[in-house]
Protein backbone atom coordinates (compact mmCIF):
# COMPACT_ATOMS: atom_id res chain seq x y z
CA UNK A 1 0.00 0.00 0.00
CA UNK A 2 1.20 3.11 -0.76
CA UNK A 3 2.11 5.85 1.98
CA UNK A 4 3.47 9.38 0.88
CA UNK A 5 6.22 10.61 3.61
CA UNK A 6 6.48 14.72 4.20
CA UNK A 7 6.38 16.75 6.85
CA UNK A 8 3.68 19.78 8.03
CA UNK A 9 6.04 22.49 7.81
CA UNK A 10 5.07 26.44 8.62
CA UNK A 11 5.26 27.20 4.94
CA UNK A 12 2.87 24.54 4.38
CA UNK A 13 0.36 25.49 7.19
CA UNK A 14 0.83 29.49 5.62
CA UNK A 15 0.14 28.25 2.27
CA UNK A 16 -2.54 26.12 3.44
CA UNK A 17 -4.03 29.00 5.74
CA UNK A 18 -4.10 31.37 2.54
CA UNK A 19 -6.15 28.93 -0.05
CA UNK A 20 -8.69 28.57 3.04
CA UNK A 21 -9.23 32.12 3.28
CA UNK A 22 -9.15 32.46 -0.48
CA UNK A 23 -12.02 29.61 -0.87
CA UNK A 24 -14.21 31.05 1.53
CA UNK A 25 -14.09 34.40 -0.15
CA UNK A 26 -14.67 32.90 -3.80
CA UNK A 27 -17.29 30.42 -2.70
CA UNK A 28 -19.62 32.86 -0.59
CA UNK A 29 -19.12 35.70 -2.65
CA UNK A 30 -22.56 36.68 -4.63
CA UNK A 31 -21.46 36.70 -8.32
CA UNK A 32 -24.26 37.53 -11.59
CA UNK A 33 -24.10 34.81 -13.86
CA UNK A 34 -22.00 37.23 -16.04
CA UNK A 35 -19.13 37.03 -13.98
CA UNK A 36 -19.20 33.34 -12.93
CA UNK A 37 -19.16 32.46 -16.56
CA UNK A 38 -16.60 34.62 -17.21
CA UNK A 39 -14.54 33.26 -14.46
CA UNK A 40 -14.88 29.30 -15.22
CA UNK A 41 -14.39 30.62 -19.27
CA UNK A 42 -11.07 31.90 -18.62
CA UNK A 43 -9.97 29.67 -16.24
CA UNK A 44 -10.69 27.07 -18.99
CA UNK A 45 -8.39 28.88 -21.45
CA UNK A 46 -6.13 29.65 -18.74
CA UNK A 47 -5.60 25.41 -18.07
CA UNK A 48 -5.90 24.40 -21.75
CA UNK A 49 -3.00 27.11 -22.63
CA UNK A 50 0.09 26.90 -19.87
CA UNK A 51 -1.26 23.18 -19.09
CA UNK A 52 0.02 22.16 -22.97
CA UNK A 53 2.53 25.06 -23.13
CA UNK A 54 4.62 23.60 -20.44
CA UNK A 55 5.25 21.10 -23.00
CA UNK A 56 6.26 22.54 -25.45
CA UNK A 57 3.39 23.62 -27.45
CA UNK A 58 3.64 26.35 -29.27
CA UNK A 59 0.00 27.86 -29.52
CA UNK A 60 0.12 31.56 -27.89
CA UNK A 61 -3.06 32.53 -25.46
CA UNK A 62 -4.54 34.12 -27.95
CA UNK A 63 -4.57 31.69 -30.31
CA UNK A 64 -5.57 29.16 -28.06
CA UNK A 65 -8.42 31.28 -27.34
CA UNK A 66 -8.73 31.53 -31.21
CA UNK A 67 -9.08 27.33 -31.53
CA UNK A 68 -11.45 26.88 -29.13
CA UNK A 69 -13.67 29.61 -30.05
CA UNK A 70 -13.64 27.32 -33.54
CA UNK A 71 -11.54 30.07 -35.65
CA UNK A 72 -8.85 28.38 -38.11
CA UNK A 73 -5.11 29.47 -37.48
CA UNK A 74 -1.87 28.95 -39.01
CA UNK A 75 0.08 26.68 -36.71
CA UNK A 76 1.02 22.92 -36.42
CA UNK A 77 -1.46 20.62 -36.90
CA UNK A 78 -0.38 18.37 -33.33
CA UNK A 79 -0.50 21.57 -31.37
CA UNK A 80 -3.34 22.43 -32.41
CA UNK A 81 -5.06 19.23 -31.83
CA UNK A 82 -3.16 19.42 -28.10
CA UNK A 83 -5.11 22.42 -27.25
CA UNK A 84 -8.62 20.77 -28.27
CA UNK A 85 -7.74 17.23 -26.45
CA UNK A 86 -6.73 19.54 -23.04
CA UNK A 87 -10.05 21.60 -23.02
CA UNK A 88 -11.79 18.36 -23.66
CA UNK A 89 -9.64 17.19 -20.61
CA UNK A 90 -11.26 20.18 -18.58
CA UNK A 91 -14.68 19.14 -19.68
CA UNK A 92 -13.98 15.78 -18.70
CA UNK A 93 -13.24 17.00 -15.51
CA UNK A 94 -15.67 19.27 -14.64
CA UNK A 95 -18.23 16.76 -15.56
CA UNK A 96 -16.70 13.64 -13.92
CA UNK A 97 -15.76 15.71 -10.44
CA UNK A 98 -18.60 13.54 -8.61
CA UNK A 99 -17.78 10.01 -9.66
CA UNK A 100 -15.57 7.76 -8.11
CA UNK A 101 -12.10 7.89 -9.34
CA UNK A 102 -10.55 4.39 -10.80
CA UNK A 103 -8.35 2.44 -13.50
CA UNK A 104 -10.37 3.43 -16.01
CA UNK A 105 -10.53 7.15 -15.53
CA UNK A 106 -7.23 7.67 -16.00
CA UNK A 107 -7.61 5.80 -19.02
CA UNK A 108 -9.94 7.69 -19.88
CA UNK A 109 -8.09 11.04 -19.53
CA UNK A 110 -4.97 9.48 -21.07
CA UNK A 111 -7.11 8.40 -24.16
CA UNK A 112 -8.71 12.40 -24.43
CA UNK A 113 -5.28 13.81 -24.08
CA UNK A 114 -3.54 11.79 -26.98
CA UNK A 115 -6.51 11.83 -29.31
CA UNK A 116 -5.33 11.92 -32.77
CA UNK A 117 -1.56 11.83 -31.44
CA UNK A 118 -1.15 8.47 -30.70
CA UNK A 119 -2.22 5.49 -32.26
CA UNK A 120 -5.31 3.54 -30.96
CA UNK A 121 -3.50 0.88 -29.59
CA UNK A 122 -1.52 3.24 -27.04
CA UNK A 123 -4.02 5.33 -26.09
CA UNK A 124 -5.14 4.16 -22.72
CA UNK A 125 -2.99 1.58 -22.35
CA UNK A 126 0.37 1.52 -20.17
CA UNK A 127 3.41 1.65 -20.94
CA UNK A 128 5.02 -1.81 -21.62
CA UNK A 129 8.72 -0.87 -21.81
CA UNK A 130 11.15 1.14 -19.93
CA UNK A 131 11.85 4.84 -20.31
CA UNK A 132 13.95 7.45 -19.21
CA UNK A 133 13.54 11.39 -18.96
CA UNK A 134 16.02 13.47 -20.05
CA UNK A 135 17.14 17.15 -19.92
CA UNK A 136 15.64 18.80 -22.62
CA UNK A 137 18.92 21.12 -23.10
CA UNK A 138 21.77 18.98 -21.68
CA UNK A 139 20.13 15.41 -22.96
CA UNK A 140 20.93 14.19 -19.59
CA UNK A 141 19.04 11.36 -17.82
CA UNK A 142 17.09 13.23 -14.93
CA UNK A 143 14.63 11.00 -13.92
CA UNK A 144 14.11 7.10 -14.22
CA UNK A 145 10.46 5.75 -14.19
CA UNK A 146 9.97 2.46 -12.71
CA UNK A 147 10.26 -0.70 -14.89
CA UNK A 148 7.47 -1.08 -17.07
CA UNK A 149 7.11 -4.31 -15.34
CA UNK A 150 5.86 -2.62 -11.80
CA UNK A 151 3.82 0.23 -13.49
CA UNK A 152 0.56 -1.63 -13.80
CA UNK A 153 0.43 -2.30 -9.52
CA UNK A 154 1.61 0.63 -8.82
CA UNK A 155 -0.88 2.38 -10.42
CA UNK A 156 -3.46 0.43 -8.80
CA UNK A 157 -1.62 1.29 -5.49
CA UNK A 158 -2.30 5.12 -6.59
CA UNK A 159 -5.83 4.63 -7.45
CA UNK A 160 -6.15 2.85 -4.37
CA UNK A 161 -4.78 5.89 -2.12
CA UNK A 162 -6.88 7.86 -3.79
CA UNK A 163 -9.98 6.35 -3.49
CA UNK A 164 -9.40 5.55 0.57
CA UNK A 165 -7.40 8.27 2.04
CA UNK A 166 -9.92 10.44 4.09
CA UNK A 167 -6.59 11.86 6.68
CA UNK A 168 -4.70 13.90 4.59
CA UNK A 169 -5.92 17.40 4.01
CA UNK A 170 -7.45 17.74 0.28
CA UNK A 171 -4.73 20.28 -0.86
CA UNK A 172 -2.28 17.82 0.24
CA UNK A 173 -3.59 14.85 -1.08
CA UNK A 174 -4.19 16.48 -4.48
CA UNK A 175 -0.41 17.25 -4.28
CA UNK A 176 0.74 13.70 -3.45
CA UNK A 177 -1.14 12.28 -6.38
CA UNK A 178 0.47 14.70 -8.92
CA UNK A 179 3.95 13.50 -7.52
CA UNK A 180 3.15 10.07 -7.81
CA UNK A 181 1.16 10.18 -11.00
CA UNK A 182 4.56 11.82 -12.51
CA UNK A 183 6.70 9.42 -10.69
CA UNK A 184 5.03 6.17 -12.34
CA UNK A 185 5.15 7.68 -15.28
CA UNK A 186 2.81 4.91 -16.92
CA UNK A 187 2.15 5.87 -20.33
CA UNK A 188 4.47 6.52 -22.94
CA UNK A 189 3.21 10.22 -23.99
CA UNK A 190 1.38 12.60 -22.42
CA UNK A 191 2.26 11.88 -18.79
CA UNK A 192 2.31 15.53 -17.43
CA UNK A 193 -0.76 16.48 -18.67
CA UNK A 194 -2.49 13.31 -17.14
CA UNK A 195 -1.18 13.60 -14.23
CA UNK A 196 -1.74 17.41 -13.68
CA UNK A 197 -5.75 16.43 -15.83
CA UNK A 198 -5.75 13.83 -12.32
CA UNK A 199 -4.76 15.64 -9.82
CA UNK A 200 -7.30 18.51 -10.24
CA UNK A 201 -10.15 15.80 -10.24
CA UNK A 202 -9.08 14.50 -7.10
CA UNK A 203 -8.98 18.33 -5.87
CA UNK A 204 -12.64 18.69 -7.22
CA UNK A 205 -13.51 15.41 -6.09
CA UNK A 206 -12.18 16.74 -2.83
CA UNK A 207 -15.03 19.55 -2.59
CA UNK A 208 -12.30 22.17 -3.86
CA UNK A 209 -13.65 23.22 -7.74
CA UNK A 210 -13.34 26.32 -5.58
CA UNK A 211 -16.23 27.29 -8.16
CA UNK A 212 -13.90 26.31 -10.84
CA UNK A 213 -12.31 30.08 -11.23
CA UNK A 214 -8.78 28.87 -11.02
CA UNK A 215 -5.44 27.81 -13.05
CA UNK A 216 -3.12 26.37 -11.32
CA UNK A 217 -1.07 25.31 -14.43
CA UNK A 218 -0.33 28.46 -15.33
CA UNK A 219 2.09 28.91 -12.31
CA UNK A 220 3.91 25.58 -12.95
CA UNK A 221 4.07 26.99 -16.46
CA UNK A 222 5.18 30.55 -15.68
CA UNK A 223 8.33 29.05 -13.95
CA UNK A 224 8.96 25.66 -15.69
CA UNK A 225 12.74 25.29 -13.86
CA UNK A 226 10.89 26.20 -10.41
CA UNK A 227 8.12 23.44 -11.14
CA UNK A 228 10.76 20.38 -12.52
CA UNK A 229 13.56 21.27 -9.81
CA UNK A 230 10.32 20.87 -6.98
CA UNK A 231 9.72 17.55 -8.11
CA UNK A 232 12.88 16.29 -8.69
CA UNK A 233 13.43 17.22 -4.70
CA UNK A 234 11.20 14.09 -3.59
CA UNK A 235 14.11 12.00 -5.10
CA UNK A 236 17.00 14.37 -3.52
CA UNK A 237 15.28 13.86 -0.34
CA UNK A 238 14.98 9.84 -0.47
CA UNK A 239 10.97 9.95 -1.24
CA UNK A 240 10.15 12.93 0.93
CA UNK A 241 7.16 14.95 -0.71
CA UNK A 242 7.95 18.17 1.85
CA UNK A 243 9.78 20.61 -0.85
CA UNK A 244 7.51 19.91 -3.67
CA UNK A 245 4.05 19.93 -1.65
CA UNK A 246 5.49 23.20 0.29
CA UNK A 247 5.69 24.20 -3.56
CA UNK A 248 2.34 22.92 -4.63
CA UNK A 249 0.42 24.63 -2.38
CA UNK A 250 2.49 27.90 -2.68
CA UNK A 251 0.94 27.86 -6.49
CA UNK A 252 -2.21 27.18 -5.24
CA UNK A 253 -2.19 29.72 -2.54
CA UNK A 254 -1.09 31.93 -5.06
CA UNK A 255 -3.72 31.28 -7.47
CA UNK A 256 -6.54 31.50 -5.48
CA UNK A 257 -5.48 34.89 -3.13
CA UNK A 258 -5.28 36.53 -6.78
CA UNK A 259 -8.84 35.24 -7.27
CA UNK A 260 -10.07 36.17 -4.75
CA UNK A 261 -8.86 39.94 -4.52
CA UNK A 262 -10.47 40.22 -8.33
CA UNK A 263 -13.64 39.06 -6.84
CA UNK A 264 -13.05 41.84 -4.21
CA UNK A 265 -12.59 44.33 -6.87
CA UNK A 266 -15.46 43.21 -8.80
CA UNK A 267 -17.69 44.94 -5.93
CA UNK A 268 -17.61 48.19 -4.78
CA UNK A 269 -16.58 49.19 -1.25
CA UNK A 270 -18.93 48.22 1.90
CA UNK A 271 -20.12 51.58 2.67
CA UNK A 272 -21.76 51.59 -1.09
CA UNK A 273 -22.89 48.23 -0.83
CA UNK A 274 -24.20 48.59 2.57
CA UNK A 275 -26.11 51.57 1.04
CA UNK A 276 -27.25 50.21 -1.89
CA UNK A 277 -28.37 47.25 -0.37
CA UNK A 278 -25.80 44.38 -1.48
CA UNK A 279 -23.37 43.25 -3.86
CA UNK A 280 -22.43 45.95 -7.07
CA UNK A 281 -21.33 44.08 -9.55
CA UNK A 282 -19.94 46.05 -12.54
CA UNK A 283 -18.42 45.59 -16.46
CA UNK A 284 -14.88 45.77 -17.18
CA UNK A 285 -14.91 48.83 -18.26
CA UNK A 286 -17.19 50.43 -15.48
CA UNK A 287 -14.28 49.14 -13.16
CA UNK A 288 -11.93 50.88 -14.99
CA UNK A 289 -14.11 53.97 -15.15
CA UNK A 290 -14.34 54.06 -10.90
CA UNK A 291 -10.59 53.46 -10.82
CA UNK A 292 -9.70 56.04 -12.56
CA UNK A 293 -12.02 58.05 -10.48
CA UNK A 294 -10.33 57.21 -7.22
CA UNK A 295 -7.15 58.25 -8.15
CA UNK A 296 -8.20 61.17 -10.09
CA UNK A 297 -11.05 62.37 -8.34
CA UNK A 298 -13.89 63.17 -11.10
CA UNK A 299 -14.10 61.70 -14.87
CA UNK A 300 -14.94 64.31 -18.02
CA UNK A 301 -16.40 63.25 -20.93
CA UNK A 302 -13.02 64.90 -22.96
CA UNK A 303 -10.86 61.70 -21.41
CA UNK A 304 -13.54 58.95 -22.53
CA UNK A 305 -10.89 58.24 -25.90
CA UNK A 306 -8.23 57.92 -23.36
CA UNK A 307 -9.55 55.31 -21.33
CA UNK A 308 -11.52 53.69 -24.24
CA UNK A 309 -9.56 53.87 -27.36
CA UNK A 310 -10.92 50.90 -29.06
CA UNK A 311 -14.97 52.05 -28.72
CA UNK A 312 -16.61 55.11 -29.46
CA UNK A 313 -17.88 58.02 -27.19
CA UNK A 314 -21.13 56.75 -27.10
CA UNK A 315 -20.75 53.57 -25.88
CA UNK A 316 -18.58 54.72 -22.83
CA UNK A 317 -21.17 57.37 -22.31
CA UNK A 318 -23.72 54.64 -21.82
CA UNK A 319 -21.28 52.78 -18.89
CA UNK A 320 -21.22 56.20 -16.84
CA UNK A 321 -24.76 56.81 -17.06
CA UNK A 322 -25.46 53.20 -15.43
CA UNK A 323 -22.92 53.81 -13.51
CA UNK A 324 -25.10 57.38 -12.17
CA UNK A 325 -28.49 54.98 -12.30
CA UNK A 326 -26.81 52.59 -9.95
CA UNK A 327 -25.56 55.34 -7.58
CA UNK A 328 -22.51 54.39 -7.56
CA UNK A 329 -21.46 58.42 -9.28
CA UNK A 330 -22.99 61.58 -9.67
CA UNK A 331 -23.61 63.84 -12.64
CA UNK A 332 -22.40 67.72 -11.77
CA UNK A 333 -22.67 70.60 -14.62
CA UNK A 334 -24.24 70.68 -18.21
CA UNK A 335 -22.99 69.95 -22.17
CA UNK A 336 -19.06 70.85 -22.01
CA UNK A 337 -18.94 71.54 -18.22
CA UNK A 338 -20.26 67.81 -17.00
CA UNK A 339 -18.02 66.17 -14.36
CA UNK A 340 -18.96 63.23 -12.43
CA UNK A 341 -18.10 62.13 -8.87
CA UNK A 342 -18.57 59.58 -6.43
CA UNK A 343 -21.38 59.47 -4.94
Amino acid sequence: MYTPTFSITNKILQNIGAIEAARQVIENAPLLPYWEKKFQEEAAIRSTHFGTHIEGNELSLNQVQKVLEGESIVARERDVQEVINYRNVVSYIEEKQNAPIDEDTIFDLHKIVVNKILSPQESGMYREKDVVIRNSITGEVSFKPPHSIEVEWQMKDLVHFIQTEKDIHAVLKTGIVHFEFVRIHPFLDGNGRVGRALSMLVLFRENYDVRKFFSIEEHFDRDPEAYYDSLQSVDKSNGDLTIWLEYFTGCLAIELTKIKEKIEHISIDSTLKKKLGGPVMLTDRQLKIVEYMQEIGYLENKVFANLFSDVSEDTVLREVQDLVKKGIIVKRGRTKGVKYLMA
